[in-house]
């Protein structure tokens, strides 16, 4: 059964969460809000602004700016559903008719649920951000995605880099900004809202540097892993393109200043928030640089590699674009115990993800109060009808004890199904938030 999505075929695999994915449905809408969708938008606003200037939110920023400043504090709990939102914010409750104003509304609402329902420690802020309005150009090979027909169903990809002969045809994504049409988005964002929240024309360009995602949609994931027994060559060539592909990027955006400090309410690496007083670095004067930004880089697709496999294949290019940011994340789902050798080398290494997959007591003793211990309980606890909180309370119990020597952060992301049951992520944040201030 396809998903119900926001109606008139609006949606993307991520549940709008994050500007980047939520960028590319945005694009593809007509910039037009009607009077009615106006008065229901703006009473929306209103509510957020209100939620976003009680005390508890400062309180909560607080609290943020101190543990990614590696203060001590309790854990910190975060939960964004994902494609879960869909089973909490289904079309049917959206009362605009208009493709951009129904995306504007669940937003919107989004952030009253996070304010009033899910009570977990985001800070709800009295911002409503937009973003630039760009192409991307390809790289000259593209895959050709074979799906299984159903709705967010398996697929498979007939790989475009089927001989390294081909490389010679693979050129750097490049952005052509629109800048007409960006600013035609900013000013009806004004329009209809600035006098409630502001408005910012902010720009989120990336979800993580030097992606190995990238090769195995150029390669395959099996062939790939095969070419580094038999083509070492090729991968390093292919390694060596997206590591100049994203210095050029990082190149190309510090030039025309369409860069946006993330050091605030911004959703930083693959969870948690951007709040900290250690940026922008000295020097800056509002023109926002590299080194003023979280930089964030991951490998889920490689954890088949031996460490050493890993540093020389893989880490080895991310490392020259990961340097150039004042601090970094690092990590998504991969476990990064047999890694955490290699990833420390990172300059400015801040925040590490610690997936469902790692040793948590490895780890723990690994980061200490150095690092943030971003930690990630498995989601398919919640993607059932009803969560045996029973269970969860005792997980959760053994990784605040687990953690009680570090600067932990709970988050719960990833979630492809909350089982159609928002009580299950509310649920879940009270159980996290009793159990971080049991400690």
């Amino acid at each position: 059964m396809a998903a119900e999505r926001l109606g008139n075929g609006l949606g993307d695999s991520l549940g709008l969460s994050l500007p980047f994915v939520a960028l590319e449905v945005v694009n593809r809408t007509e910039f037009t809000v009607s009077d009615k969708e106006k008065e229901i938008l703006r009473e929306l606003a209103k509510h957020v602004s209100e939620l976003a200037h009680r005390s508890l939110e400062e309180e909560k920023r607080n609290l943020w700016y101190k543990h990614n400043d590696l203060e001590p504090t309790r854990p910190l709990i975060f939960c964004d559903p994902e494609n879960g939102w869909y089973q909490i914010i289904r079309s049917g409750q959206l009362k605009c008719q208009g493709d951009l104003a129904r995306i504007w509304e669940y937003r919107l609402r989004k952030e009253i649920f996070w304010g009033e329902e899910m009570q977990d420690d985001r800070v709800i802020q009295p911002y409503f951000d937009v973003q630039h309005v760009f192409q991307e150009s390809g790289r000259g090979l593209v895959e050709r995605r074979i799906s299984s027909g159903e709705d967010e169903g398996a697929y498979t990809w007939d790989p475009p880099l089927k001989d390294y002969k081909y490389f010679r045809n693979l050129r750097f994504l490049r952005f052509e900004i629109d800048y007409e049409r960006s600013e035609d988005l900013l000013n009806l964002a004004k329009e209809v809202l600035g006098d409630l929240l502001n408005v910012r024309l902010q720009g989120v360009w990336w979800w993580s540097l030097v992606r190995t995602a990238d090769f195995v949609s150029l390669r395959g994931l099996q062939q790939m892993m095969f070419d580094t027994y038999d083509n070492p060559e090729g991968v390093h060539s292919v390694m060596a393109f997206l590591r100049d592909e994203a210095l050029a990027k990082l190149d190309f955006l510090e030039e025309k200043g369409l860069l946006s400090l993330n050091n605030d309410g911004t959703y930083v690496g693959s969870g948690g928030f951007g709040w900290t007083h250690q940026l922008p670095q000295d020097g800056f004067k509002g023109k926002v640089r590299t080194r003023d930004v979280w930089g964030f880089g991951e490998s889920q697709e490689t954890v088949g590699l031996s460490p050493e496999m890993f540093e020389e294949f893989i880490f080895a290019y991310q490392l020259p674009v990961l340097q150039r940011f004042g601090l970094n994340a690092y990590g998504c789902c991969e476990p990064l115990n047999g890694r955490w050798h290699i990833i420390r080398k990172i300059p400015g290494l801040r925040r590490i993800s610690v997936s469902a997959w790692a040793d948590i007591e490895d780890m723990a003793e690994k980061l200490g109060r150095d690092y943030l211990f971003s930690c990630k309980p498995t989601p398919s606890d919640l993607a059932v009808p009803k969560m045996d909180e029973d269970y969860m309370r005792t997980k959760l119990r053994n990784i605040v004890k687990t953690t009680r020597n570090c600067n932990v952060e709970i988050i719960m992301k990833d979630n492809h199904t909350i089982g159609n049951n928002p009580q299950n992520v509310t649920r879940w944040c009270r159980i996290a938030r009793e159990e971080a201030e049991s400690i």
